[in-house]
């Protein structure tokens, strides 16, 4: 299921009373509920996560959307269900229609673990002897320099301790529609790998907090359409299957980069192969 997340910031007098509304929010969940998803017939709201900073209370709308995106509608939903508890409430709270807690087109750490859309991985374990052959890279080596990579992304606190998911991802977005400035949470991304007894490789990647669709806003546009169509992708029901072929992508993606700095081809596939060629 699709995961969208929408949140608010009320601003109380103490933290006693953004405790006890927090309290009041349990008690009248379903009345919030109904009060959203009145506004959407594919959206519905599963949860309210609550946040005190002194006398801030943070909220986290957390919503399924279907396959579609969802972000704008569950904008319209929160703004409903807050306007309905500022209504409803007998101390009328104050609210701000953005609290910054859902990080919309930025990466969060809270992305990450929580998931903001789709959370999937992408697996293969890989013969020795294809890696060889095929990409010119023992699975020795490739763990070897899994482990400096680890090192390095931890020490520069990035996102992804892979090579380049945004690079599949942004071509998959553009082609089929997906804002595409959602890839600046999309790519954020986890590489575990192992090196087998047998001497084959274990590889996986798990993107965090993709945000795709089949359905709705650009993914209508002709051109984008027909690309979602040819993968058998368009439409209510497919965001799933969207969702595994972009980790797939950025899969293949992983092994060619850390294949291509492992045999020492980068840089000149780059001069070859790239847009500034002669």
């Amino acid at each position: 299921m699709r995961r969208s997340q929408n949140d608010r910031c009320k601003e109380l007098g103490d933290a006693l009373q953004a405790r006890t509304l927090g309290e009041w929010l349990d008690d009248h969940f379903s009345d919030i509920q109904h009060a959203a998803e009145a506004t959407t017939s594919a959206g519905k709201l599963v949860e309210i996560r609550k946040y005190i900073i002194g006398p801030l209370l943070y909220l986290r709308f957390n919503y399924t959307t279907g396959d579609a995106a969802g972000q704008n509608m569950v904008g319209k939903a929160t703004l409903a269900a807050c306007l309905w508890i500022q209504t409803n409430h007998p101390n009328r709270p104050h609210f701000f229609l953005s609290g910054n807690i859902d990080t919309d087109k930025k990466h969060s750490q809270m992305n990450t673990i929580e998931t903001r859309g789709k959370r999937v991985v992408a697996e293969a374990t890989l013969s020795g002897d294809a890696l060889k052959s095929i990409m010119g890279a023992d699975a020795e080596t490739l763990f070897h320099v899994r482990q400096i990579s680890q090192a390095g992304a931890f020490m520069a606190g990035s996102s992804n301790n892979g090579a380049h998911s945004a690079n599949g991802l942004t071509a998959l977005f553009i082609a089929t529609g997906q804002d595409v400035a959602n890839v600046a949470e999309s790519h954020a991304a986890i590489v575990y790998a192992q090196l087998l007894a047998n001497g084959d490789y274990y590889w996986s990647i798990t993107l965090t907090s993709l945000v795709v669709a089949t359905y709705g806003g650009g993914t209508g546009l002709a051109t984008q359409r027909e690309c979602l169509d040819l993968l058998g992708c368009y439409g209510t029901g497919q965001a799933d299957k969207f969702a595994e072929i972009c980790a797939a992508t950025v899969l293949a993606g992983e092994i060619s980069l850390s294949s291509a700095i492992v045999r020492g081809d980068w840089v000149s596939s780059h001069d070859r192969l790239g847009r500034n060629r002669p």
